[in-house]
């Protein structure tokens, strides 16, 4: 039998563990509309002169550029001012704008850099879902993407977009939630609701959840196990204080709502599950220990 595709057997099913695997380097985010075709990688710039130079000036600032249009749009476009959506998904309090501008030089990125809404933006007040249906850089990512972020529109037609590659081709069909950064993989479309509505009520659902982007790997690993351990959805009750390497082994002093707990995990590979034939490995990360901190008191000395 020919094999669907290149992946591990259970990538795409939740059989294989994602957790710890959220793209590190995507703390700012550009997004473009653009209903035309997709470059493999937007870096070879083979776009329309005017988004070519805006995906540049993005990423030479460090903010990561993301292609999107509406599920199911494929018709070339005209010359037309262009739609971005610019997201800042760094700590507690992150947000999302979108504006409408003219050129690469109407959209004020430096402020995005600096944490300021651009002057040609406005704050949104919803989050927005990006599903990776990226055909030319996997056909993994449109082949379960393409009816994964269909199915999703018909709940949020406002919000959902499909998108260029997010990372993690084997964990498709991949779903982003901003503008927290939150990574989920191996969706399937029932899941990806059940994440959507988790996180419009501000949640997170540890199924098939990948981490959120920005993080070292393995905090990411430290966040899923005390989550794990606590139950605690809450997407903002949880957070990782101060961390410690030594090789491969992270400790980290981690806050979940009011109490604090030293998370020590190290990386883990796992033989992919599809028998003796196949050599591939997956690097995930196992819990070392978990131990919950005793508040510190201060005594005040009597006064004599």
């Amino acid at each position: 039998m020919t094999r669907a595709c290149e992946h591990p057997d259970g990538s795409h099913t939740g059989a294989v563990p994602n957790l710890a695997s959220a793209t590190v380097g995507a703390r700012l985010w550009l997004l473009v509309e653009h209903d035309g075709p997709w470059p493999s990688h937007l870096e070879s710039f083979e776009l329309p002169e005017r988004i070519s130079k805006l995906v540049q000036r993005a990423m030479e600032r460090g903010i990561r550029p993301q292609l999107i249009r509406r599920p199911g749009r494929r018709a070339r476009p005209q010359e037309q001012d262009l739609r971005v959506l610019v997201g800042y998904a760094i700590g507690p309090n992150p947000w999302l704008a979108s504006g409408v501008i003219a050129g690469p030089e109407d959209l004020d990125l430096d402020a995005l850099v600096a944490g300021v809404v651009p002057e040609s933006c406005i704050l949104e007040d919803e989050p927005v879902f990006l599903v990776c249906t990226h055909a030319k850089r996997n056909a993994c990512c449109a082949r379960i993407g393409l009816p994964l972020a269909r199915t999703l529109a018909e709940n949020w037609p406002e919000r959902v977009w499909e998108t260029s590659h997010v990372g993690g081709d084997r964990y498709a069909a991949n779903l982003v939630c901003l503008p927290h950064g939150i990574f989920y993989g191996s969706m399937s479309q029932a899941a990806a609701i059940a994440a959507a509505n988790a996180y419009r009520s501000g949640e997170i659902i540890l199924d098939r959840y990948r981490g959120r982007a920005g993080i070292p790997e393995p905090l990411q690993a430290v966040e899923h196990f005390a989550r794990a351990h606590t139950g605690e959805r809450s997407v903002g009750a949880v957070a990782v204080e101060s961390s410690r390497s030594d090789g491969d082994v992270t400790e980290a002093i981690v806050r979940c709502g009011d109490v604090r707990f030293q998370v020590v995990v190290e990386p883990s590979v796992l033989q992919a599950p599809c028998g003796t034939a196949c050599a591939e490995k997956i690097t995930s990360y196992r819990l070392v220990s978990l131990d919950r901190l005793t508040p510190v008191r201060y005594a005040t000395p009597a006064l004599t």
